[in-house]
């Protein structure tokens, strides 16, 4: 073979990897219910606000793996299910402290750090044999986005 080409066998042995970016509106708030009113605002400031505010959350999955002879990682069709099934049916236009027992109020609040954590093993466990979530990204704002990259 010359220098500088690859042939699809050697694409094949590569670990590539793919990002695909979903997106959600949800609503959130800040708030400890064993504190105070004071307290709470005195943390939060203006998040610890009834009812609480929205975002239009992105969440962006990126998997790895090596090429299939058709030189895909994973069939997008599944992806973009397991993607709808755990991210953007159960969160989309939910109140995450409402909705969402895993963020119930008394709970873990409803950060962009906590909702990566949530969803990255829900999603990692439906993926196909040989192809592994790398990492999960939750964007809340053009300044503002969390990373799982799994457990250490």
């Amino acid at each position: 073979m010359a220098a500088g080409r690859l042939g699809i066998l050697d694409f094949a042995l590569m670990s590539t990897s793919l990002t695909r970016t979903v997106s959600f509106h949800a609503l959130h708030r800040y708030y400890r219910p064993e504190w105070s009113e004071n307290r709470n605002r005195e943390v939060f400031g203006v998040l610890a606000d009834p009812p609480g505010h929205g975002h239009d959350y992105r969440c962006a999955a990126t998997v790895t793996g090596a090429l299939s002879e058709w030189g895909t990682i994973v069939d997008l069709t599944l992806l973009d299910r397991i993607l709808m099934e755990e991210v953007v049916t159960p969160l989309h236009g939910k109140h995450l402290n409402l909705e969402v027992p895993a963020f119930a109020y008394g709970r873990v609040l409803p950060t962009c750090e906590a909702l990566a954590v949530y969803l990255f093993p829900r999603i990692a466990a439906r993926l196909p044999a040989g192809v592994a979530l790398d990492r999960l990204r939750i964007v809340e704002d053009a300044t503002l986005y969390a990373d799982c990259t799994g457990l250490d």
